[in-house]
């Protein structure tokens, strides 16, 4: 049996990619701004997950601006976001990377994930798909 609590945090619930430490990303965020309402664009490093998966998850995205470092907390599920794109996922070995609050220069910079890599060798282009059943049938003739 749902309780009804349980249902309601399942309807809070939205499909957003997975988001994890360490991935580089766009939240467009909804603003306000008297009667008129426009799009707000923050680009910026997730350094930490909370809350899990539930109705409550926030991430802590962190950018720096002419030499200032800049977090903002968006709680995930939240309708004043209006998407989350990914840009590039960094491979990471932990969980909260806070430690980037204090990195300059080198040692703030993240190394590139190899599962794109990895992503990318398992789809094959069309095109090469085409060629080597081409390169079959003429084969079996």
């Amino acid at each position: 049996m749902v309780t009804l609590l349980e249902k309601f945090n399942k309807e809070q619930q939205r499909n957003l990619p997975d988001l994890r430490p360490g991935d580089t990303i766009k939240v467009h965020q909804k603003i306000k701004d008297g009667t008129k309402e426009r799009i707000q664009i923050f680009e910026g490093v997730v350094i930490a997950r909370k809350h899990g998966k539930g109705a409550s998850a926030t991430i802590t995205v962190r950018k720096v601006v002419d030499g200032v470092g800049v977090e903002r907390v968006y709680p995930v599920n939240s309708p004043a976001i209006e998407k989350v794109e990914i840009l590039r996922h960094g491979k990471v070995r932990r969980a909260k990377l806070y430690y980037l609050r204090t990195a300059k220069g080198k040692k703030s910079r993240l190394k590139k994930s190899t599962k794109e890599f990895a992503s990318a060798i398992a789809e094959q282009p069309k095109e090469a798909a085409e060629e080597v059943q081409a390169t079959e049938k003429t084969e079996e003739k």
